[in-house]
């Protein structure tokens, strides 16, 4: 059979569409009316996208020509090498918007922390490959492979970026699920974050999911031990939420937070983003302004519209009809990628693809749910779409990677 009728095309067609809408985006929110108030460092934002989209193209073709085996053979040396890079970015890297997150090499600007996601699904799924008693039982492995995804977020806590912490905290429950963790242990690793969320709205809200999930648990796995955790983790959780917001956050992310709560308690200032983000979502109606025709967009109302807030950009100027379409092309490409991982014979391709679903999924929700305010803004690019050449350039390689193991499944096989 001709190679090319093997090839995945419906995940590069939804590559080719997100990269556009993304370009098109960018040069709305930079070089169209709009750029009269910018400077001329963002407005080259577009030009930067485009060199970054030729090299991510030469990376995908370049993947393709790799064995899977050799993928997961360097998973361990490319952990290591991110885990050093990303410490030395800790150090001597290049801080900006509060955050130390880019290192810079020669003349390149590059955020490690982009594909240290990646490292770390490969070595974790590496390991969980090698271990197979992730049960009740056999608890040891979990921790393992917890610890493995704990210290880059750790690293990259102190690089003060909180929001790709979570993102990789995000993979833990999926890829040990998938490995064979039961639901009621994957359950309580989920837990906290679904309590944290809704004790920011209301601690006594918390409290109640607390006792929801902690019966949920004790009936899902009837065990004595775990269902005890999650009732005490739970508590620890609502008081932790409640003392960070109160002691620990720093005045900038208190405001973030009570913006994110009640966006109209100061519509000039913490609640501006969310309230201007919003304002152009449902101004662009069904057909939306048109494109370079958005008010909120040219009159430079919508803070980051390149980066955090170009969801709205597109909500704008082309309406439900295209904010409706890159939803679609998302849940499409988000289905292929889980399809794929379900038919492959091979746990380390599926954990990975599976792995890198997630960090798409997880950026995918945070950065919508962001700019239509059900979520605190945090600063997650959007997948593809978002101005970014490292995340383009990792997320690429990430899709690249689940290309190239869909293509050799015969040959990348557990029973090859």
């Amino acid at each position: 059979m001709a190679w090319y009728k093997e090839f995945d095309w419906l995940l590069i067609i939804c590559w080719v569409f997100l990269l556009t809408a993304g370009l098109v985006a960018i040069y709305s929110a930079t070089l169209g009316p709009v750029s009269q108030f910018l400077p001329d460092y963002i407005q080259n934002n577009f030009y930067n996208q485009l060199v970054w989209v030729a090299i991510s193209l030469v990376a995908l073709v370049t993947i393709q020509f790799i064995n899977p085996r050799t993928i997961q053979q360097l998973s361990y040396l490319l952990y290591v090498i991110c885990i050093i890079l990303a410490i030395a970015t800790v150090i001597w890297g290049t801080e900006a918007g509060g955050a130390k997150r880019w290192l810079v090499i020669g003349n390149v600007r590059f955020q490690i922390s982009e594909m240290l996601k990646l490292a770390t699904i490969l070595v974790v799924a590496n390991y969980l490959t090698s271990r197979r008693d992730i049960t009740t039982e056999h608890i040891g492995s979990a921790l393992f492979a917890i610890i493995l995804m704990i210290i880059p977020s750790i690293i990259i806590v102190l690089q003060n970026d909180a929001g790709t912490a979570i993102v990789l905290l995000s993979i833990i429950p999926v890829m040990l699920f998938w490995s064979g963790l039961p639901y009621g242990i994957s359950l309580f690793l989920i837990s906290p974050a679904i309590i944290a969320y809704v004790s920011v709205l209301n601690w006594k809200i918390g409290l109640i999911f607390v006792m929801i999930l902690t019966v949920a648990i004790f009936f899902i796995q009837k065990r004595v031990w775990l269902t005890t955790s999650a009732l005490i983790v739970g508590i620890l959780v609502v008081i932790g939420v409640q003392v960070a917001l109160h002691q620990v956050l720093k005045p900038h992310q208190q405001a973030r937070i009570e913006a994110f709560v009640n966006p109209s308690i100061d519509p000039q200032g913490a609640g501006w983003n969310v309230l201007q983000a919003k304002t152009a979502i449902g101004s662009g109606g069904f057909w939306g302004k048109g494109f370079l025709e958005g008010t909120q967009t040219q009159l430079r109302f919508l803070p980051e519209q390149w980066t955090d807030f170009i969801f709205p950009v597109i909500a704008e100027e082309f309406g439900f009809i295209g904010a409706g379409s890159l939803l679609l092309i998302f849940a499409i490409m988000f289905l292929r990628l889980l399809n794929i991982a379900g038919e492959h014979k091979h746990p380390f391709a599926q954990l990975v693809i599976v792995g890198v679903t997630t960090i798409f999924f997880v950026h995918f929700v945070i950065n919508l749910g962001s700019a239509m305010g059900l979520l605190p803004v945090i600063g997650l690019p959007l997948p593809f779409i978002s101005y970014g050449g490292s995340a383009f350039l990792s997320y690429t390689i990430m899709l690249a990677i689940c290309l190239n193991f869909d293509f050799y499944k015969r040959e990348f096989s557990i029973y090859s």
